[in-house]
């Protein structure tokens, strides 16, 4: 899905260190705003994700269940992610986001910048950056409830108080489910249920400065089907997992868009807990924090007809992983922490005809090997609405705490050489914008080096980790078109195409990744008509490889498969909404990872209730 087609002037967060518009950008970014998330209505954030190019999604199972997000190719620990300005990736599950637990109805935009960006925002930011905003900082409030197939039932609601000077916004959602048997469907039903709330709140005491604060907290419980204690196979079973992750952040700013100089302040804090259990019992726990504080100063100024933005950013982070188990007689038990400091410099000149855009960033480990990273951009206007853009960008993922100590620590040897994965590549894109219609073609090729393997010595029977001396090949083309006939209907839709392989170190040959589907695509509509408000999507996932998780451990393949859902709603007073939603329309049997079911057809109805003026 495209940004939206007539709002060139749309902001994007994460493509630069300050804020952009959406049609000056050479990133490739897709944006997703309030009023499709609302007219989608999309129970977890994860299946708004699935309708961007080049984003594949395996879930582990019905609704709820664990999902990875894997960018152009990468890796799932490979895509930053973003919350009100949070990083929220989780030490304490291999720096990978937990988006599975992230209740939509908290989220009025979502932004996804593909592509390396290591050189502005550090690790993790190898296949992409997504940035999520919480409810709009608009007065007024708005409250919804549902309930429907599989037992699921959800109440959310919101709410923002502006003043001349200050604004608070709020918001909290809560949902259930209890889902399907994953394994084989003759067994007990896997469901989850999650909590979410949200709080923003600025004041601005002077002009041209602003203090605020955010916060976030994430609450999920899910069920599972996990393997046997004694054949180790995959079998029906009521494991369970209980996540949760709290952040905050504040700032101070001064200065304004048209000011000189700007200037920023920041801290943020993140709490995680991750927790097992095999009917009810605790087999093992996780937790990590994160600590940030961070400065930036941005400076504009002009030479000629460019204009120029110079921006310098300094960072200091602090992580710490706690691991606890009883299933294992307490051997996964460890303590562990990390520090790392960062400079990134930027600069970004602006012409009627050019933008381009440069930046250096130097990341310090104190565990491991630093790294450098570099991006560069242009984007060309040529006329008649088309433009030229072309980027080289490199991304790092830093060594998680389980590559750097093990699972078993007293099974396994450090590696005092390892250094954090690298990526490397380009793209170059052909853009179009003119009236109601906007498209573009994009080519990408992108090369991982120093993967992070696991090794054994069979003569002392110690595990470690190294560097993987070979690389890994990504390329790829993302076509998409996005079309504006008024308020009864935009049109999005998308194609992506990947060729994805890594060095199999047993035939010395390069192989096809595992869950990267060669071919996937997705159609997302949204439109208003009288007191009717509408909203769908289909969404294309071609074959692709799994691996089996017992033995032989041998590859499988998994059947494409399309999803259809759709919403409509009828406004009975201005303030009420009566509105019903269909999901897996054409009931579809398909399986993101080997040997778990999800859901088929789904059917919901619900009430809505809103006085803010941009009520869909």
């Amino acid at each position: 899905m495209p940004a939206l087609p007539v709002n060139s002037s749309q902001i994007v967060i994460t493509a630069s260190r300050a804020p952009d518009t959406e049609a000056a950008t050479p990133a490739s970014v897709t944006v997703i705003d309030a009023q499709r998330i609302e007219r989608l209505d999309e129970p977890i954030v994860t299946a708004l994700i699935r309708l961007t190019p080049s984003a594949a999604v395996a879930t582990s199972g019905p609704l709820g269940s664990l999902t990875e997000i894997r960018i152009r190719g990468a890796e799932a620990n490979h895509t930053l992610v973003f919350v009100d300005g949070i990083k929220i990736n989780d030490p304490a599950s291999g720096d990978t986001p937990r988006l599975e637990i992230f209740n939509a109805d908290l989220a009025s935009r979502v932004e996804v910048v593909r592509g390396p960006q290591s050189a502005l925002w550090g690790s993790e930011a190898i296949g992409g950056v997504i940035a999520i905003n919480g409810i709009d900082d608009e007065p007024g409030y708005s409250a919804k409830a549902e309930g429907g197939s599989f037992g699921f039932v959800r109440a959310s609601g919101s709410g923002a108080h502006v003043s001349d000077n200050a604004n608070v916004a709020g918001a909290i959602g809560i949902q259930r489910a209890t889902g399907t048997d994953s394994f084989d469907g003759h067994g007990d039903k896997d469901g989850y249920r999650n909590l979410s709330g949200r709080l923003r709140g600025t004041w601005r005491p002077a002009a041209n400065v602003e203090l605020g604060a955010s916060a976030i907290a994430l609450t999920g419980r899910t069920e599972f089907d996990g393997f046997d204690p004694i054949s180790f196979a995959h079998t029906d079973t009521l494991d369970s997992s209980r996540n949760r992750l709290m952040a905050g952040r504040v700032w101070a700013r001064i200065g304004s868009d048209a000011s000189r100089w700007r200037g920023e302040i920041a801290g943020s804090a993140l709490g995680s807990s991750n927790k097992n259990y095999l009917a009810d019992v605790q087999q093992n726990r996780t937790r990590g924090t994160r600590s940030n504080l961070s400065a930036q100063m941005e400076r504009r100024f002009t030479t000629g007809t460019i204009a120029n933005r110079l921006i310098a950013a300094a960072d200091v982070e602090r992580e710490t992983f706690h691991a606890r188990d009883t299933i294992y007689g307490g051997f996964s038990d460890q303590e562990r922490s990390r520090n790392h400091e960062a400079l990134t410099f930027e600069w970004r000149g602006e012409s009627k005809a050019l933008t381009g855009d440069l930046a250096l960033r130097r990341d310090a480990f104190n565990r491991f090997k630093d790294a450098t990273s570099i991006r560069a951009s242009l984007l060309a206007k040529v006329g008649k609405g088309l433009s030229v853009a072309g980027a080289y960008g490199e991304g790092i993922a830093q060594p998680t705490f389980f590559d750097l100590y093990g699972f078993f620590p007293n099974n396994f040897l450090g590696n005092p050489s390892l250094k954090p994965e690298s990526s490397r590549g380009f793209e170059v894109s052909l853009r179009y914008r003119g009236g109601p219609l906007e498209a573009s073609l994009t080519g990408y090729r992108q090369r991982l080096h120093d993967e992070i393997v696991d090794v054994f010595d069979s003569d002392t029977f110690l595990f470690s980790t190294a560097n993987r001396r070979q690389t890994s090949h990504r390329s790829g083309i993302e076509a998409t078109v996005g079309w504006l006939l008024g308020q009864r209907l935009r049109l999005s839709v998308n194609y992506a195409y990947l060729h994805a392989t890594q060095p199999d170190d047993s035939t010395l040959t390069e192989v096809h990744e595992l869950r990267r589907p060669k071919h996937s695509g997705s159609v997302a509509f949204d439109g208003a008509r009288g007191r009717l408000s509408y909203g769908g999507s289909l969404a294309y996932v071609g074959r692709h490889l799994d691996q089996r998780d017992t033995f032989p451990f041998d590859r499988v393949a998994l059947g494409s498969y399309w999803l259809v859902d759709a919403r409509i709603a009828y406004a009975i007073r201005p303030s009420v909404s009566l509105f019903a939603r269909m999901t897996n329309a054409l009931n579809q049997r398909y399986q993101d990872v080997f040997g778990y079911r999800t859901e088929r057809r789904g059917i919901y109805a619900g009430i809505r209730l809103a006085d803010r003026r941009s009520s869909p």
